[in-house]
């Protein structure tokens, strides 16, 4: 019996040993969530640079100052933040609200630990280059505009965003017009990896939990790469035909509201007449 509980928690004590700790786990897991749409571990440049080693090329110091705030190191004229943004093709890294000193540098621990792995799990998507097709693109309008729901709950991309093309009111205006995204992030990789971990403020939270899956990104790569080839923004006049049904829609209403107000009005000083009357 007692070798059977020393055996036990022999066993127990290697199982804490090997799991990795909640704060490991809650690093890789904000890695995940906040960096990952930007930047790969080994997989090559997206909008951000490739993080592999990024230690050796900077000391932690300065990585981490740049983390908490990239514009004020960018505006002070620092030759290495100036490099990263012309690489970057111009898009300045946001300021993460929830990041501090200490997470910083827990990230720096990942990147290293990471780093040494011949293949980190943040090395990003593999992308096929193959020609996307029509049926590729119109399942990509589905997704796009809700009419084929998303797996996993999120919502549609027509809830913020338009796209030229967009049938009816076209799409909403609390995104961006995402006619030209795909030029804008630098095509079908840095935008797959976008997809998989939207990192705005507003995407992040409606997407932590429903994220999508994986075989629903390359159809709404699919159309944006072919809205980008035709060119141009959404210039539908969704919004002015959007007032104009608004307007007609009040008019017609204070036009019945005033029927029945009349008419109830009407029938009210009929009966007061009546009433007067009898009394004489």
């Amino acid at each position: 019996m007692t070798g059977r509980i020393h055996c036990c928690v022999g066993l127990s004590f290697l199982v804490v040993l090997l799991t990795p700790t909640a704060p490991a786990q809650e690093t890789a897991e904000y890695f995940r969530q906040n960096c990952l749409s930007c930047h790969t571990i080994g997989g090559g440049q997206l909008t951000g640079p490739d993080l592999k080693d990024v230690t050796q090329r900077q000391d932690r110091e300065w990585l981490v100052r740049f983390m908490l705030d990239p514009v004020d190191v960018i505006a002070g004229g620092d030759p290495y933040a100036e490099q990263l943004l012309e690489e970057s093709r111009g898009v300045i890294m946001p300021a993460l609200a929830d990041l501090t000193a200490d997470r910083a540098a827990a990230l720096l621990d990942l990147i290293e630990a990471e780093s040494q792995l011949e293949q980190s799990q943040f090395r990003g998507v593999e992308v096929s280059d193959e020609p996307f097709t029509p049926a590729d693109v119109e399942l990509g309008w589905r997704l796009f505009a809700g009419r084929t729901r998303l797996a996993n709950g999120g919502p549609a991309c027509l809830a913020c965003h338009t796209v030229r093309g967009l049938e009816g009111l076209s799409g909403g205006k609390l995104g961006p017009d995402l006619s030209r995204v795909y030029e804008r992030l630098g095509g079908r990789r840095n935008l797959e990896a976008w997809l998989l971990a939207p990192a705005t403020p507003t995407m992040l939270p409606l997407f932590r939990q429903h994220p999508l899956e994986p075989d629903e990104v390359p159809p709404l790569v699919a159309l944006f790469e072919e809205r980008a080839q035709t060119g141009g923004e959404d210039t539908s006049p969704a919004v002015l035909n959007f007032f104009f049904l608004g307007l007609g829609g009040t008019v017609l209403l204070l036009v019945v509201f005033d029927a029945a107000w009349k008419k109830r009005f009407r029938s009210v000083r009929t009966a007061l007449l009546r009433a007067a009357g009898e009394e004489r």
